[in-house]
C-alpha cells in the first residue's frame, strides 16, 4: 500500500534538528522523499506498523507533528505531479545500483 508521510519538526527545540535527521533517515528506510518533509512509502501492512512505531518513538508528540495519509494498493494512480523534480516509481520503474 502507498503511504504517504509528513511531518512538521520544531527545530528550536532540544534536539529538534537531530529528530529531524532521524525522522528523514528511518522514512528513508521505507520510501523516497517527494518534497522536504513529505515522503511516498510502499509497504505492506506489517511494514507500515513498524515504520509508524519507529516514528512515533522519535518525534515529541508535544513539539512535532506526524501525518501519515493511507492511499492504499492502488494509491499510487492517485498521484498527479505537476512541476519541477518528477519522482521515480519504484514498482514500475527500473532501477539500477
Amino acid at each position: 500500500m502507498l503511504v504517504l508521510i509528513t511531518y512538521d519538526v520544531c527545530v528550536t527545540s532540544d534536539g529538534g534538528s537531530k529528530r529531524l535527521r532521524n525522522i528523514a533517515k528511518t522514512c528513508l528506510d521505507y520510501g523516497m522523499r517527494v518534497q522536504n518533509s513529505v515522503f511516498e512509502c510502499e509497504v505492506t501492512p506489517a511494514q507500515f506498523v513498524t515504520l509508524k512505531n519507529e516514528l512515533t518513538n522519535i518525534f515529541d508528540s508535544k513539539e512535532d507533528s506526524l501525518r501519515f495519509y493511507m492511499l492504499g494498493k492502488k494509491g499510487r494512480q492517485k498521484v498527479e505531479h505537476l512541476g519541477a523534480k518528477p519522482t521515480a516509481d519504484p514498482v514500475n520503474d527500473a532501477l539500477i545500483l
